[in-house]
């Protein structure tokens, strides 16, 4: 079932008078119908609640509620906007957050009071889920019912915060065309029917979650299953329980999931597919093997400029085909990158002149960031769309995925591609995670280091190295971080900007190769002091964001 609804709040009002379930979460069940009413009501009281002549902005700090998507339909129906707060920001940072994008009103929940308290929210109303003034602000509407006739595509609908390795996080703007849009290609890529469920378990105040899973729900009539936070141990439960038949995921999850207890019924659900990004090839063929579930690894830029889509036909490694307009540019010469050459083995043979930042040329849906104008015009620059994000193109118009532009490493004058290396030495059977960054080297450029969580032995992961054909000669790393976890962000994403702060100069044991050595050995205090010598001998010491001395106890 595809819709042609031009709005988000046309999509919700065709909930209204349909008593199928549509929304569970935990032990409550509400319908399509009440769903709607619910935001019926809600969109009500905001209409009476914001101040005349504000921005009609709502940030919502709430866990995946039935809240959380009940207001995003009420502001859809008003004509208002929401800004997903996220939780894990603190203190002045999430003061930021809400005053940046100018939310009067912002709708929390009892578990969440202590992070504001203390912060200075000027203008802002304070809305708290689940308690007896909230319901009795809610009674008077009761009986609203759901107008989408004002509603117009261009009707502002999210600001959801892109995350960077610099600066304060950007709201990105999202319409309410957009995101029907999105839905309604969504679900006929997928051919979502009105009796799937879609199950959410990655945080809504993300884009992931709204875009690639609630709304492609909405725009088929499907039901919607909420978890709170998601959780590796209870993620099949809930999908039996829930008859939950599509998921969404970023980061880390996927290797969350692999890492539970094998157990002879994990074939036993009714899910059948699964969409998202990094995963990587080795893990999303685990996956299937084990739960008998496809993944589809898609590419999509957060603000909505690039997307590319995987078709048949498309060789071990990458992402999909270039469709007209998406162009992979030198960014200091503007000039598109030759393709990519490979070896017998698979080895990126030109990585130096093949790597560059995909840009899209052709028409994209970016609407720009929330009073941010020097961002958008990092975007926005020479006619096209710059992504932020390192590809290359073989020579049949292939695009392959090689990381943040942060990701870029340069080593002995030759661009390399983290992604390529972390999907090679995501092969090492120990490993449950890795992470590849670069480090400044003591001369110049760079030189790789890589965290690995889980099993570790330093003479088999340098044979295991030796082993891969397809590791050029200076991929190896250098630097071997050993840690029992990754760190991550709210969204199960590496946290490669905290890795590549800290270096070697971290609490967690490192290994590595000395120049010239083949084996690995553990990094000591005085090895430590003299490369930070080093550095400062070579005028590079500012480079060293790590404290010298804090290796910790495990060091």
């Amino acid at each position: 079932m595809e819709s042609t609804r031009g709005t988000v709040a046309e999509l919700v009002a065709a909930g209204w008078g349909d008593h199928r379930p549509g929304l569970w979460f935990e032990e409550r069940v509400l319908t399509h119908h009440e769903v709607t009413a619910g935001a019926a009501a809600r969109a009500a009281l905001l209409a009476d609640l914001l101040p005349p002549g504000a921005e009609p902005h709502v940030g919502v700090l709430l866990d995946n509620t039935p809240e959380f998507p009940l207001w995003l339909s009420a502001a859809a129906l008003a004509g208002a906007a929401v800004a997903g707060i996220n939780p894990t920001r603190r203190g002045p940072e999430l003061a930021r957050d809400v005053l940046h994008t100018e939310c009067r009103i912002l709708v929390t929940e009892q578990a969440h009071l202590p992070l504001l308290t203390g912060l200075d929210l000027p203008g802002v109303r304070l809305l708290v889920t689940g308690t007896e003034s909230y319901a009795d602000l809610l009674a008077p509407y009761a009986d609203a019912r759901p107008d989408a006739s004002r509603a117009t595509p261009a009707d502002r609908l999210l600001l959801y915060f892109t995350s960077g390795s610099t600066g304060a996080p950007k709201a990105a703007l999202c319409s309410q065309g957009r995101l029907a849009a999105a839905g309604r290609s969504l679900a006929g890529q997928f051919g979502v029917r009105p009796d799937d469920v879609h199950y959410v378990c990655m945080p809504m105040f993300h884009g992931n979650a709204v875009i690639a899973d609630w709304a492609p729900a909405l725009a088929a009539g499907a039901g919607v299953a909420l978890r709170r936070r998601f959780s590796a141990s209870g993620f099949l439960a809930d999908v039996r329980r829930f008859r939950a038949t599509y998921f969404t995921y970023v980061g880390r999850a996927v290797q969350y999931l692999l890492a539970t207890e094998e157990r002879p019924d994990d074939r036993d659900h009714p899910l059948r597919l699964g969409f998202g990004t990094e995963a990587g090839a080795v893990d999303a063929a685990a996956f299937e093997r084990r739960f008998g579930v496809r993944l589809v690894e898609g590419y999509g830029s957060s603000e909505g400029g690039a997307a590319i889509q995987w078709t048949p036909g498309t060789p071990a490694g990458a992402v999909g085909p270039a469709a007209p307009g998406l162009v992979v540019l030198d960014p200091e010469t503007g000039e598109e990158c030759p393709p990519a050459a490979f070896d017998a083995a698979g080895r990126l043979l030109n990585g130096d002149e093949a790597i560059g930042e995909l840009v899209n040329r052709g028409p994209n849906p970016f609407e720009g960031y929330w009073r941010n104008p020097a961002a958008d015009a990092e975007r926005r620059r020479e006619g096209g769309y710059w992504t932020g994000d390192l590809f290359f193109r073989d020579a049949d118009g292939f695009l392959y995925f090689a990381g943040r532009t942060d990701d870029r490493l340069r080593v002995d004058s030759e661009n390399l591609a983290a992604a390529m290396i972390e999907n090679i030495l995501a092969r090492y059977a120990g490993a449950e995670a890795v992470a590849v960054y670069a480090v400044p080297d003591p001369v110049t450029g760079d030189q790789v280091m890589a965290a690995v969580a889980g099993d570790f032995e330093p003479d088999g992961f340098a044979a295991f190295l030796r082993a891969q054909p397809d590791l050029g000669t200076k991929m190896a790393p250098r630097f071997v971080r050993v840690l029992e976890r990754m760190p991550v962000t709210a969204t199960n994403k590496i946290n490669r900007a905290l890795l590549r702060r800290e270096g070697v100069h971290c609490a967690d044991p490192v290994w590595w190769r000395p120049p010239g050595a083949g084996a690995y050995r553990r990094l000591t205090s005085e090895e430590r002091a003299g490369l930070t010598a080093e550095y400062r001998r070579h005028g590079r010491g500012e480079m060293l964001t790590g404290r010298l001395g804090t290796e910790g106890a495990r060091s």
